[in-house]
C-alpha cells in the first residue's frame, strides 16, 4: 500500500512537517476554497502542488499530490436542477486539469447535503482520548426538536422519539446549540455559515429525489464522467456514505455492496471504481469488509482505514470511532485481502498494483488535545493509527509469516 495523508491546506494544524515526520509517502489534499461547481484551474493546480513540496523552512519535502479528496459534486448534478449540466462540464474540465498535472487518483460522493454526520465531534473515552460519535438519540432530537424536519418523528422508532424527547428537554441551550453545530459541520464547505434554514431549505429541495431518483442522476454522472476519466487515465473512486443509512429523510444510495455493484455496472468500465472506507461501511452491521475487498478489489482505487464500534447491531444506531486495531471491523482480515488483491494486480502486470491509503481519522491523544485541529484529523492519533497500520501490513507481508 502507499501510505497517505489527508491535508487541508496552508490552514491545516497538521503541517507538512508533520507528515513528513509522521511517514507519510504521499498527500490527499483538494482545493476546498474554490466553490463548488466552478472550475479547478491549473494555476490553482499548481499553487497547492508547490505549497505542500516544501518544508517550513523552505527544504524540498519530497511529498506531492496523489490522491484528490474531494472534487465536489454540487447538489444541482444530484437533483439535476439548475446550472447542473454546466457543473458536470466543469467537473469533467477540473479532472482533466488534475490528471494534466499528474494527478491519477479522483475521491468524491455523492451524499445528499451532507458529506458526513457526526453528533459529538470531541467525545470523551475513559482514557481521556477525544472521538467523534454518532449517537443516534440526539440525531433525532436534532431533528425532530432543533431542526423540526417535517415528518421526521415518523422517520424513527417510537422507543428513540421518546428518549429524544427526554434528552432534548434535558438540554440547555448551550448543549443544543453545540448538537446543532456539530450535525451542521458535515455540511460541505459550510460549517461555519450554513443556518438551520439553510439546511431545510436543502432538504426541501430534495423532496423530489427519491432513492430511485438519485440513482438515476448518479447513473446519469457516471456516463458523462467515467468514460472521459478511462481516456485521460484517472481512476474515480467513490466514497460511501457515512453514515450508511437514512437521515434526514434523504436518499442513500452507498450504503452496502450492492450499492457499490450496482453502480460499477451502470458504467462498466475501470476507472469507475470505489473508494474503500471500513469505518464508513462499517458503521453497518450487515457489510463485510474484508469479504468486500475480496469480492470487489479489482475496482478499489483508493483505501480509508479507521474502525468504529456500534452501540446496536440494528442497521440505524450510535457509534463512535475507535482506534484502528479496535472496533468492530476486523481490520487485520482486511489488510490481508488487500495485500491478496495487490499481489493479484502484480501477477496481471496492473500498473496500479499498489493502492493508495490513508489511515483515516483517529482520536484526539497527547497534544492533540486543546490544539484545534480539524474534527476527526489530529496529528498524534493519525500517526498512531498509521504506525499500527504500518505494522500489520509488514508482519502480514513478512517473507517469515505463516
Amino acid at each position: 500500500m502507499r501510505h497517505t495523508w489527508r491535508w487541508f491546506g496552508p490552514k491545516d494544524r497538521v503541517s507538512i512537517d508533520d507528515m513528513l515526520q509522521a511517514g507519510v509517502q504521499g498527500v490527499v489534499t483538494a482545493l476546498h476554497h474554490v466553490p463548488t461547481g466552478a472550475v479547478w484551474t491549473p494555476e490553482e493546480i499548481a499553487r497547492r502542488q508547490a505549497e505542500l513540496a516544501v518544508m517550513r523552512d523552505g527544504s524540498p519535502s519530497g511529498l506531492k499530490w496523489e490522491v484528490i479528496e474531494s472534487l465536489p459534486v454540487s447538489e444541482a448534478i444530484k437533483t439535476q436542477t439548475g446550472d447542473w449540466r454546466e457543473h458536470v462540464a466543469n467537473w469533467i474540465t477540473s479532472m482533466r486539469h488534475l490528471r494534466d498535472a499528474g494527478i491519477e487518483v479522483l475521491c468524491y460522493n455523492f451524499m445528499p447535503v451532507l458529506d458526513w454526520t457526526r453528533t459529538d465531534l470531541a467525545w470523551r473515552r475513559p482514557n481521556g482520548a477525544r472521538c467523534m460519535r454518532f449517537d443516534f438519540i440526539d440525531f433525532a432530537a436534532f431533528d425532530i426538536h432543533i431542526l423540526q424536519r417535517k415528518g421526521a418523528a415518523e422517520d424513527f422508532p417510537e422507543e428513540i422519539r421518546d428518549e429524544a424527547a427526554r434528552r432534548f428537554a434535558a438540554m440547555d441551550d448551550a448543549r443544543r446549540e453545540e448538537l446543532a453545530g456539530n450535525v451542521v459541520f458535515g455540511l460541505p464547505g459550510a460549517a461555519e455559515s450554513f443556518s438551520l434554514q439553510d439546511v431545510r431549505d436543502l432538504l426541501e429541495s430534495y423532496a423530489p429525489v427519491t432513492d430511485a431518483v438519485l440513482r438515476r442522476h448518479f447513473h446519469d454522472f457516471l456516463e458523462q464522467v467515467a468514460p472521459v476519466a478511462q481516456e485521460i487515465g484517472m481512476r474515480l473512486c467513490c466514497h460511501p456514505d457515512d453514515p450508511p443509512f437514512g437521515l434526514l429523510g434523504l436518499p442513500r444510495v452507498m450504503s452496502t455492496e450492492a450499492d457499490y455493484a450496482e453502480r460499477m455496472a451502470a458504467v462498466d468500465l475501470p476507472a469507475n471504481g470505489i473508494t474503500l472506507c471500513s469505518g464508513s461501511l462499517g458503521a453497518r452491521p450487515d457489510n463485510d469488509l474484508p469479504g468486500m475487498m475480496d469480492r470487489l478489489g479489482d475496482r478499489v482505487h483508493f483505501l480509508h482505514l479507521r474502525n468504529v464500534r456500534r452501540d446496536t447491531d440494528a442497521i440505524r444506531g450510535s457509534f463512535f470511532e475507535d482506534e484502528h486495531l479496535g472496533g468492530q471491523t476486523d481490520m487485520v482480515a482486511l489488510m490481508a485481502a488487500i495485500l491478496r488483491e495487490e499481489a493479484r494486480r502484480r501477477d496481471a502486470g496492473r500498473p496500479d498494483a499498489v493502492i493508495p491509503m490513508r489511515p483515516d481519522h483517529g482520536q484526539d491523544i497527547l497534544d492533540d488535545i486543546g490544539r484545534g485541529g480539524q474534527p476527526g484529523y489530529p496529528a498524534i492519533g493519525r500517526l498512531k493509527g498509521l504506525a499500527e497500520l504500518r505494522g500489520v501490513e509488514m508482519a502480514l507481508s513478512h517473507k517469515g509469516a505463516a
